[in-house]
């Protein structure tokens, strides 16, 4: 992979610019609300307070620093959450899951409003987001999301479209039919993130950076190495890492995406028509997932990364190489106009894999969390935040009766048998798309296996 900057924070924060870390705690402190993580979540509750308190005492503490891990990271796919309406309807009745989508409709807009209302050049980009398939066992895979937006008189939400509908708008060769999601965004990830950041600092937030959590207690208080956090209430938001705190460990599964990046390539866009800004994902488990830059590179990602085991992060979840030189490899097959472009960076991490695909929220004593975001957190983490807000301030509304708080629980099993039985559900479901890429049927022991997580009830990544 010569020539290839590849790291593990990448090149979207390399964009955004350097900040300078806040100081960490470094004794005991009081504060109305305490935060853990400063990822968008986080960050969201956090600008969620100060709209319903003004004059409110929180205390946010982050291991490393804001914006730099998985909410710096992502694809920046700004996305509802339509895409999983058939779960929504299935685990909480129409009424229930039609409210879950218009919230998180109101949160793709509502972070549109707020790069403009506070001058953040988050490259915020409203378009369509299309889901493709590329083998002839992908096609109708949206057929029942189309029907479940019928069903709840939302027509127009999702819509099919032909082979020729879908390469109107980005003529890759693989594309056979697809979908087109209405109510969808892209971001610059790291201009989000670290533009919230400056933001709660200007308005007083006391940020606490390189600040690691040591414990979490029921009553609200948090404690590190060198000071401890006494609180009304604290808020746990730090992602794939919740897996390293009590009673959270069967709650999610800890995998791995990664992203290649080429040069800028106008030219290539011109040819291929994906002018629209649209973002594409197609129709796989271990998802490809694309999208443009404001500079005209294009950003391919892959779910086909490792698992991760317990709370162990591993370095293979942000450095793989193997797996970044598929998806290089997988980025010319779907674009070939690429072929002798450069790849200029790569980079990759951790996401936080829900059961159900579908996020949680909840409250444990005075502790209030969110976590299983499944690679789609950058819409929900806002929504997220207007719930966490007001579980940690006690304030019960529309937002925090919706089907996604205290949901219905659903565990993976514990380890070591979350991480072998997930290593060898990734590898079948590897070879079923490499034998679908080719046209050829998966054997018998690759379709049982790759059909496990269905067969026990568990939605993974796509």
């Amino acid at each position: 992979m010569e020539g290839i900057r590849h790291t593990r924070h990448g090149w979207w924060l390399e964009e955004a610019g350097a900040v300078t870390p806040t100081r960490p705690l470094e004794s005991d402190t009081s504060a109305d609300v305490v935060i853990v993580g400063g990822g968008y979540l986080g960050l969201w509750t956090a600008w969620h307070l100060l709209v319903l308190e003004p004059g409110i005492e929180i205390a946010l503490l982050e291991a490393a620093v804001c914006g730099h891990g998985p909410s710096g990271r992502n694809g920046g796919f700004c996305e509802t959450l339509w895409g999983d309406v058939e779960t929504l309807r299935e685990r909480a009745g129409d009424a229930a899951a039609l409210a879950v989508c218009r919230a998180s409709e109101d949160a793709v807009r509502g972070i549109g409003d707020w790069c403009r209302d506070n001058e953040a050049d988050a490259w915020y980009r409203p378009a369509p987001m299309l889901r493709v398939a590329t083998t002839e066992s992908q096609l109708g895979s949206w057929d029942g999301s189309v029907k479940a937006c019928t069903a709840l008189g939302a027509d127009d939400e999702i819509v099919p479209l032909s082979r020729e509908e879908v390469r109107a708008r980005c003529d890759s060769p693989l594309f056979l039919g697809g979908s087109a999601q209405r109510l969808n965004a892209t971001v610059q990830p790291a201009r989000l993130g670290l533009g919230l950041r400056r933001r709660l600092l200007e308005r007083g937030l006391r940020l606490y950076e390189r600040t690691e959590v040591t414990r979490l207690h029921r009553d609200g208080s948090v404690e590190t190495r060198l000071g401890r956090v006494r609180a009304g209430s604290a808020v746990l938001a730090v992602n794939s890492a919740a897996v390293g705190f009590p009673g959270y460990r069967l709650s999610l599964a800890v995998a791995s995406s990664h992203i290649v990046l080429t040069e800028p390539v106008p030219d290539v866009l011109e040819d291929l028509g994906w002018t629209g800004g649209e973002a594409i994902v197609d129709s796989r488990t271990l998802v490809h997932y694309m999208r443009t830059t404001a500079d005209d590179r294009i950003a391919f990602g892959w779910g086909g990364g490792t698992m991760g085991f317990g709370s162990r992060g591993g370095s293979r979840l942000e450095l793989d190489a193997g797996v970044i030189r598929r998806s290089r490899e997988s980025l010319v097959r779907f674009f070939p106009q690429l072929r002798g472009r450069r790849v200029t960076h790569a980079w990759g991490g951790p996401i936080d894999v829900s059961p159900t695909h579908l996020p949680i929220f909840g409250s444990r004593g005075r502790v209030h969390h969110g976590f299983g975001f499944t690679g789609n957190g950058v819409g929900p983490t806002y929504l997220g935040g207007q719930i966490l807000a007001r579980l940690a301030l006690d304030r019960r509304d529309e937002r925090t009766s919706l089907a996604i708080v205290e949901p219905a629980r659903k565990l993976f099993p514990p380890e070591p048998f979350k991480y072998v039985g997930g290593s060898l559900i990734r590898q079948a479901l590897l070879r079923k798309d490499a034998t679908e890429d080719e046209g050829r049927t998966p054997d018998a022991v690759t379709a049982f296996v790759a059909a496990l997580p269905h067969r026990l009830g568990l939605h993974l990544p796509r």
